[in-house]
């Protein structure tokens, strides 16, 4: 065989363009570069494989041979194979692809591995191909269509025994590109179970998820539901201890429907997309179809009236000698009737004016009747408002408004901050009064003797004022309109030197500010 005739079966070359990831801009395609071999008819090619930046260190070795219409095979040795989720959590084993210059990709099988640490993995397979480039990538499953951009190892151009260097053409290729391979929310899978749970499980989990993405829980459902029974029946069984065998059948089963329920969605979704635009295009089209009648419509009426006009037009030149004497008397009439319009737009501005301030003194008056029946109203309500009141305790008239004096027996004690049974029972109903008069707001002031230090006296009346305050907003009373204040000993009523002058002294006074302005309650 001459080497004219060599050059015939060897190479193309392949470029693999990877989708560079970034999870806060926008992705960029990236190009890369491989070789793609054409193999001869029953010669067996050596191949070198060597590790992209991924993985630098890996070593492997393939030997390719063609045979006809059986296809080439092809039997690859790698060497320091690491775990498949070393490189990220989405990918759970290896997959070795051929890919034409064409660009036709053929997934020739998973790489399976083994063990705790590093092993050796071999993979004897068979490609339809002639011409093809070998690339090994890190996949999320076994039965993925399109390799990954996560490219660990990729083919040399290989050598022939007489030093002869096989020659290289560039093509490119697009990795899969889905923004599963993106997505920052989709769930990591603890090390540990990495390290434990068998690949083919870890990877029917990822073909389940993959449907889920691609929507075919809303275009697959039952599709969906099969692969998700039958991944669980592969967890029930590795939680049983059960053979890998089996359970490795099981998890493959859970695969493959995985897969084929992301299929059905993908097809039922682009069904459906085509649909819509076709509903989308047939509506824009009846709106064509509304508007080009509508446009006829006032194209004929738009005639008409010009067909009008010509007449008219017509008939106007015919009248036209002697239509100059009535365009003088009409100009004159114009004339009185333009003075007549002005001086019947004064009179009217006039008496727009007039009607004008007419309503707005109109507007005052009732405003002021219905203020002033409304200040009726209140001080009504508020006479009823204090003769209630006084049920409970002195109703005292302040500037802005009244106070509500309690007497000191509504405690348990002269030295405790704890209502007395009756006077909690008392409070309740002065607790809704106040929620059911929303305009006043409450001013609480506890007060006390001077016996004791004055700090212990701040807090008892301090602790008392906000008992009361819990009290009236525990009946609905909103919490804004209440200020709770501790006096201490301060404002006493009357001399502490006595024993009533004391018990005058410890007192809750209870402020009510009129929601009237003070002219108004001065009226």
């Amino acid at each position: 065989m001459t080497y004219t005739r060599l050059r015939r079966y060897f190479i193309s070359a392949l470029s693999v363009c990877l989708l560079s990831l970034s999870v806060v801009v926008a992705q960029q395609d990236a190009e890369r570069k491989t070789v793609a071999i054409t193999y001869p008819l029953d010669e067996t090619v050596t191949v070198k494989f060597r590790g992209t930046t991924l993985l630098p260190r890996l070593k492997g070795e393939a030997k390719v041979k063609r045979a006809g219409r059986r296809g080439t095979r092809v039997e690859l040795n790698i060497e320091d194979l690491p775990r498949a989720s070393e490189l990220g959590g989405i990918y759970t084993t290896y997959i070795l692809w051929a890919i034409s210059p064409d660009g036709h990709v053929d997934n020739l099988g998973e790489i399976k591995r083994s063990g705790s640490s590093f092993i050796d993995s071999k993979l004897d397979v068979t490609t339809p191909l002639q011409s093809f480039a070998l690339i090994l990538t890190a996949e999320p499953h076994f039965l993925m269509k399109v390799p990954s951009r996560m490219v660990v190892m990729e083919n040399l151009p290989p050598q022939r025994p007489n030093g002869s260097v096989v020659e290289t053409v560039d093509v490119r290729y697009i990795g899969n590109s889905s923004d599963y391979f993106k997505n920052v929310r989709v769930p990591e899978i603890a090390d540990r179970d990495y390290r434990e749970t068998p690949v083919s499980l870890l990877g029917a989990r990822q073909a389940v998820s993959l449907a889920k993405y691609a929507g075919a829980g809303e275009d697959a459902p039952d599709e969906l539901r099969t692969a998700e029974d039958q991944l669980a029946s592969a967890e029930q069984a590795w939680r049983l201890n059960q053979p890998l065998a089996e359970i490795d059948m099981e998890a493959r089963r859970a695969t493959s429907s995985g897969v084929h329920a992301e299929e059905v969605a993908a097809t039922r979704k682009a069904a459906r997309l085509r649909r819509e635009d076709i509903r989308r295009r047939d509506d824009a089209v009846r709106a064509a179809e509304q508007t080009a009648d509508v446009l006829e419509r006032q194209v004929a009426q738009l005639r008409t009236a010009l067909e009008k006009e010509q007449r008219a037009r017509e008939l106007a030149e015919r009248d036209a000698g002697g239509a100059n004497d009535q365009l003088r008397e009409k100009r004159v009439e114009i004339a009185r009737l333009r003075d007549e319009n002005q001086a019947l737009r004064s009179e009217s501005d006039a008496a727009k004016l007039k009607l004008a301030r007419l309503e707005g003194e109109k507007d005052a008056e009732s405003a002021r009747v219905e203020a002033e029946r409304r200040a009726v109203e209140r001080r009504n309500a508020e006479a009823t408002l204090k003769e209630t009141l006084a049920k409970y305790g002195t109703v005292k008239q302040t500037a802005t408004g009244f106070r509500l004096v309690l007497p000191e027996g509504i405690w348990s004690n002269a030295r405790k901050a704890t209502l007395s049974a009756a006077a909690a029972a008392k409070l309740e109903p002065l607790a809704a009064l106040l929620a059911s008069n929303p305009d006043y707001q409450i001013l609480i002031e506890a007060y006390t003797d001077s016996k004791g230090d004055e700090v212990s006296l701040q807090q008892l009346t301090q602790e008392r004022a906000r008992v009361l305050s819990d009290q009236f907003q525990t009946a609905g009373v909103d919490p804004t309109r209440i200020q709770a204040n501790g006096m201490g000993a301060s404002n006493p009523l009357a001399s502490n030197n006595t024993v009533a002058g004391r018990t005058k002294n410890r007192r809750v006074e209870i402020t009510f500010t009129s929601p009237l302005p003070k002219s108004t309650a001065a009226n």
